[in-house]
């Protein structure tokens, strides 16, 4: 009876490792830029980022700006921004990637990466998106995307630490105190 509850304990244990070393990181994940190309997050080890989801036409769009101010103010070599384009909330990015990408630079001079427009809701979501938002998948973190801008705060480990709401501005206290402490 003992060598059964021993050896019972063993795999309880084993599949816990297993389960608990299944979980993603941001490394583990490319997408297509803008422009086409693929973009690598391994390239980004080391950095905090900021993850969000934009729509060009969406009353929260200032939120360009102010994102702009902030990779501005703390981009480089510990901290980048990445956006989304995505059309799923209110249809408010009807437009193609060329089109996204000249009115984000022309209207409110985003230099940080912007990436394709993608869907994150729904069957065809984005896996990034999913990742981002199932604890089972980032081992954190259960979060929903609720509108155009929601933000998710990624540590330098690649774990994803927070998801801040999309009226909530890109320089909010919340993402700036996680800038602080990085």
């Amino acid at each position: 009876m003992n060598m059964i509850k021993l050896n019972l304990i063993i795999f309880t244990l084993l599949l816990s490792f297993q389960i608990f070393a299944q979980h993603k990181t941001l490394y583990d994940f490319k997408a297509k830029t803008i422009d086409g190309e693929i973009f690598d997050f391994s390239s980004l080890k080391g950095k905090n980022v900021l993850i969000v989801n934009t729509a060009s036409k969406c009353s929260l769009s200032p939120q360009f700006k102010r994102l702009q101010e902030l990779y501005e103010e703390y981009g480089g070599d510990d901290f980048e921004i990445i956006a989304f384009p995505c059309n799923d909330f209110g249809k408010r990015e009807p437009g193609t990637n060329s089109e996204i990408k000249e009115k984000c630079i022309r209207k409110y001079g985003v230099t940080f990466q912007l990436m394709e427009k993608i869907k994150i809701k729904g069957e065809d979501c984005h896996p990034l998106y999913y990742w981002l938002t199932s604890s089972e998948e980032n081992g954190s973190l259960q979060a929903r995307v609720t509108w155009n801008f929601q933000k998710f705060l990624i540590d330098k480990n690649g774990e994803v630490v927070d998801a801040v709401a999309p009226v909530s501005s890109p320089k909010n206290q919340r993402i700036m105190e996680w800038l602080m402490m990085e």
